[in-house]
């Protein structure tokens, strides 16, 4: 692939909404999204039912609902009521755009050492955040539950059977399940494996390599509802016993640019904002994506990025090496995409790259036996787990994206965790930055916040 070509599809790889206003339609089925004007009772629901509408979801702490009605003055009746602060149609968003991945060949699965030490020569981004010294230290994420709001989880994939809490996944996409999905990529399936695939001594491994997966499906071929994406965080954010996710973390590698302006939009923002703080009110971190759009977020203008910009959530910035297949180790360089600025980013983490010039190939060791070769800059992305094709099939795909980086920091968290049960969120937040090596400019900066993520020093930091 040629600088240029890689170049142009850096709009397309992994997550992202570069000019993703024109993407944005509103729905056709007529589906809402309710504000109440106080907590959801009864009264809204009848209010709903008296403007001609049905209530398929409702929220009862934050007042957040959704009704579906094919009453063309639905809207007029709703906010006639007066049980509605709010009432906006529903749009169905892009929230990843088609992902650039090339596939590792399924031969490459083989067996690897009890230490899953293939990943030391081809897998970089455990190395960058310093996990195995985590993991020598006792810090894998175990008890450590999270939600991936995303498309589907492959949950029978090899890194990732066990991992996956299948009891508590759920999809809020009509007509599939949360492990269901198009292609044989499966974004989730990707993410998934970033967290927490599984050190069994095959495939690759997750930086938090004994968390628990909770698979939430708002997506569907990386697209959806907004209404999806918020009943999703609330479910997570819920615990088990009051019907819920029962999450720690809620890592979202999705986004999506809005003009604040634009109709409509300033309301499902802030319908947005009142899930991921009803999240924080739980105690739940949500992180997200920072977004693939090279966009400077402190000088956007009206445009804001969600959710990355979204309540009391974090976003994640993306590096990646230039180069790692010829034995460079710049694992903390700015990836050439990423989103930025200091109003908007809270870490980095690794996320890949593909700036790397020239087309020539580069071969790298394959343990125990064999290498694997394909074009040099392919190396200097995230290799994670993907879907593959066939029911017993275990797949891994290189990607990158800002898509990559955010549940590298939601492991991260994951280990925090683990290591302080009892932490509150402000000090999970605060543990976090304080503990990620600081780059580029002394203190916050506009690329990587208060830094790049080291597990080490976060779960062994007293």
């Amino acid at each position: 692939m040629t600088s240029k070509k890689r170049a142009m599809a850096l709009s397309a790889i992994a997550m992202g909404c570069l000019g993703a206003l024109g993407a944005q339609a509103a729905l056709a089925d007529q589906t809402y999204v309710l504000q109440a004007t106080g907590k959801w009772s009864d009264a809204q629901t009848r209010a709903v039912q008296a403007a001609g509408g049905t209530v398929t979801f409702s929220h009862g702490e934050t007042g957040l609902g959704v009704a579906t009605s094919a009453n063309a003055n639905f809207m007029k009746a709703a906010k006639a009521s007066r049980a509605f602060a709010v009432v906006t149609p529903d749009r169905m968003v892009e929230w990843q755009k088609p992902t650039q991945t090339v596939d590792l060949e399924e031969a490459a699965v083989s067996p690897n050492p009890p230490d899953d030490a293939f990943f030391r020569y081809i897998q970089w981004a455990p190395q960058a955040v310093h996990a195995p010294e985590a993991w020598d230290a006792g810090c894998t994420g175990a008890g450590v539950r999270v939600a991936v709001l995303d498309g589907g989880i492959h949950n029978t994939h090899v890194d990732l059977v066990g991992r996956v809490d299948t009891a508590a996944s759920a999809s809020f996409v009509p007509g599939f399940n949360y492990n269901q999905d198009t292609g044989t990529f499966w974004h989730g399936t990707h993410v998934a494996g970033i967290v927490a695939a599984s050190a069994n001594a095959i495939g690759t491994v997750g930086i938090a390599p004994e968390a628990t997966i909770v698979g939430v499906k708002v997506l569907h071929s990386g697209s959806g509802n907004f209404s999806w994406v918020i009943q999703g965080i609330l479910y997570a954010a819920t615990p088990r016993s009051a019907g819920g996710g029962g999450a720690d973390i809620i890592n979202m590698s999705l986004g999506t640019v809005f003009n604040r302006n634009e109709p409509g939009a300033g309301q499902l923002v802030a319908a947005l904002n009142k899930a991921v703080n009803y999240a924080d009110r739980n105690g739940v971190l949500v992180v997200s994506a920072a977004g693939n759009d090279g966009v400077d977020l402190d000088h956007s203008g009206n445009l804001i990025s969600v959710p990355a910009q979204s309540g009391s959530g974090i976003a994640v910035s993306s590096t990646g090496p230039e180069g790692f297949a010829l034995g460079a180790t710049n694992f903390t360089r700015v990836a050439s995409y990423t989103n930025f600025g200091v109003s908007a980013i809270n870490v980095a983490a690794p996320g890949g790259d593909f700036a790397y010039p020239g087309n020539e190939s580069c071969t790298l060791a394959r343990y125990p036996t064999g290498s694997v070769t394909t074009a040099c800059y392919v190396f200097d992305m995230v290799l994670s787990t993907s879907r593959g094709s066939g029911a017993s099939v275990s797949s891994y795909t290189w990607s990158a994206g800002t898509s990559m980086a955010a549940p590298a920091a939601a492991a991260v968290a994951a280990m925090i965790k683990q290591a302080n049960p009892g932490i509150s969120l402000g000090a999970l937040k605060t543990r976090l930055a304080q503990s990620a090596d600081d780059e580029g400019k002394i203190g916050r900066d506009a690329y990587y916040g208060a830094g790049f993520v080291n597990a080490h020093k976060a779960c062994t930091a007293k």
